[in-house]
């Protein structure tokens, strides 16, 4: 077994940036699984299993800048 190394920094409720050996990248989390550029998962509801599937950077950036026109929108709201 290799030695793994990761480290999340939140950036927000749901946004945060995935920091790896093989580089930095940014994830968007939801109660349903987590989307990133490589791809998404989505959580089974049994521990420990998730289904991932690689290949929706579009998916990703549209859903990332929603998400980000909702924190805008939240923050000039207060």
């Amino acid at each position: 077994m290799g030695l793994q190394f990761n480290r999340r920094i939140r950036l927000g409720k749901n946004i945060g940036l995935n920091i790896s050996k093989s580089g930095i990248s940014p994830s968007i989390r939801t109660k349903w699984g987590s989307l990133n550029p490589k791809g998404f998962s989505i959580r089974t509801g049994i521990k420990g299993l998730t289904y991932r599937k690689t290949g929706c950077l579009f998916v990703f950036s549209v859903i990332a800048i929603l998400e980000i026109l909702i924190l805008l929108d939240r923050y000039a709201n207060n």
